[in-house]
């Protein structure tokens, strides 16, 4: 039996999925197959490429601050006087990658799926290795920083992300948890992390109110996805910002914390005990 896991896309809330991880390790839960978008996508590609717990999250705590150590003033290009760049995400996962000797999507064995947005298609568009995915919504000859970029280009943020005929932004305007698409690479059971951040109070900022409309618009999305999960684990992270770089290491315990108390019931789902 081949167990999945798919990441919702959260920005620094992805910290939350290495906790995540490392909480299934300890309890001899093997991952098969793996998918996430846009902070997901960043995740889901460091496991996928032999990267353990801990050298994620000191990797994520690095290149966040290249990342996503963006003022507030950024947001439309308030800051710089034009959108910036997502390059910077790219050549991280450049260098990512190339320590273990990756190059493409294809080069990485583990099955994965990463999500992205083409706005000049208006469509959702998978980088995926899987053969089990084929069609013009799928791309598998594009290199891993090149996917991790485009589902990770947030729009407001980043200007567009120009690749040959495309043009990418955060696959989570489509698809924030690629539960559909794992199944389709084989994965038996997936498990489906997602974040509670649901506040019931007023934001009077601009940047706070894009971002709850963001959130809102995700979560709908998610429900969509959910019922393709045998297990459907929610990580409360109420209150903590895409961008707040300064809530890692919260997130990261969260994600352990809450995920080691729903043990029980990933275990029942999963109505097995996986050996690693």
């Amino acid at each position: 039996m081949k167990i999945g896991l798919a990441l919702q896309g959260g920005g620094v809330r992805g910290a939350a999925h290495i906790g995540v991880i490392k909480t299934l390790e300890e309890n001899n839960i093997r991952i098969d197959n793996i998918g996430g978008t846009s902070a997901g996508s960043m995740v889901s590609v460091l496991y996928s490429m032999g990267y353990k717990p801990k050298e994620m999250l000191e990797l994520f705590k690095h290149f966040s601050k290249t990342i996503m150590g963006v003022s507030t003033n950024t947001i439309f290009g308030m800051k710089t006087g034009g959108i910036i760049s997502s390059s910077n995400i790219e050549l991280v996962f450049k260098e990512i990658s190339k320590l273990r000797g990756i190059d493409k999507i294809t080069d990485i064995e583990m099955p994965i799926v990463i999500p992205a947005t083409d706005l000049i298609g208006s469509k959702q568009i998978v980088f995926t290795n899987s053969p089990n995915l084929k069609g013009d919504n799928y791309i598998s000859d594009i290199e891993v920083a090149k996917a991790v970029r485009a589902s990770s280009t947030f729009p407001g943020i980043y200007r567009p992300f120009e690749y040959k005929n495309f043009q990418f932004v955060d696959g989570g305007i489509f698809n924030n948890l690629p539960v559909k698409e794992l199944k389709e690479t084989g994965a038996d059971k997936v498990i489906a992390i997602k974040f509670n951040i649901k506040e019931n109070k007023k934001n009077n900022t601009m940047y706070n109110i894009i971002m709850q409309v963001v959130d809102i618009m995700s979560d709908n999305l998610i429900m969509e996805q959910e019922k393709y999960s045998e297990c459907l684990i929610d990580i409360d992270l109420k209150g903590i910002k895409v961008f707040n770089i300064n809530k890692i290491d919260f997130c990261y315990e969260e994600g352990y914390i809450q995920t080691m108390e729903n043990m029980d019931k990933i275990k029942k789902c999963l109505k097995f005990n996986k050996i690693a």
